[in-house]
């Protein structure tokens, strides 16, 4: 462990964060990427999975395979690699809410799915690899390069940041707990989510983390939280459009009055 944080020391200075920064760039531009090329091809997962993209992968395996990066990752950079700033509180708080999502994904959220549609391989294997780059992209930011003054914690940014972070995520789980539970045991078949914030947009999940992210981006007020935040409302937008595009296909009751992700606006 040792020579892990003596080769990171050497690994830190000027050009790792120009690094980070080009890293930065081209999470965005991954974003508006697969907003164009989603804008042609749906994303084949769940209900859209297909074996053209590979050998399926089961559902709760993939999740939480896939994720998992997004939390070992980061924690590994806070503890091993001899961060210069993980003993800051605000860096440590941030590096809390970025590593306390991805548990809940990885060791909750994955065994909570029933009966999930396998994943694709190479939908699996892209989805790693975003969260082995996002994982290092974000962790290594916060715990070593990112500065804070020692009032951070209680500023406007921070306190509106963590509150839009801790909305967001409470809206995306209450949401995946709507769509667990649309079947009763027994039922197959698709149904119209209801409830929370199902009654105004199609992406209720969708539209929780992305105001979560957002919220993170703000309470860290770095160029990679920042730059993940507008990926992930690429990515998830693009989502939310083709569950919305589906539904209007499958359900002639679909309330037509939804949004497609963001409240009363898109």
């Amino acid at each position: 462990m040792e020579a892990a944080g003596r080769l990171w020391q050497r690994l830190s200075g000027p050009q790792e964060r120009r690094l980070l920064e080009i890293l930065s760039y081209g999470l965005v531009g991954m974003g508006a990427l697969s907003l164009l090329l989603l804008r042609f091809v749906r994303m084949p997962y769940g209900r859209y999975s297909t074996r053209r993209f590979g050998c399926p992968v089961p559902a709760r395996l993939a999740w939480a395979l896939q994720e998992l990066p997004s939390l070992l990752v980061p924690l590994g950079l806070s503890l091993f690699s001899g961060a210069a700033r993980v003993s800051e509180w605000p860096n440590r708080v941030l590096l809390a809410l970025f590593i306390g999502h991805y548990a809940h994904r990885v060791l909750i959220f994955s065994f909570l799915i029933r009966g999930g549609k396998p994943t694709p391989f190479i939908t699996f294997a892209l989805a790693l690899i975003f969260c082995v780059y996002n994982g290092y992209l974000q962790g290594r930011s916060l715990s070593n390069y990112a500065e804070y003054p020692s009032g951070w914690l209680k500023g406007p940014c921070f306190i509106v940041g963590f509150a839009g972070w801790l909305s967001g995520m409470t809206i995306n789980i209450y949401s995946d707990h709507i769509l667990r539970n649309l079947r009763k045991p027994g039922e197959t078949g698709y149904k119209i989510p209801r409830g929370g914030l199902f009654e105004y947009v199609t992406g209720a999940n969708f539209f929780g983390e992305i105001l979560e992210w957002f919220g993170f981006a703000l309470a860290s007020c770095t160029i990679e939280s920042a730059a993940f935040s507008i990926c992930t409302l690429f990515i998830l937008g693009s989502r939310a459009h083709q569950h919305h595009q589906w539904y209007l296909e499958k359900f002639e009751d679909y309330p037509k009055s939804r949004k497609i992700v963001i409240p009363f606006v898109l």
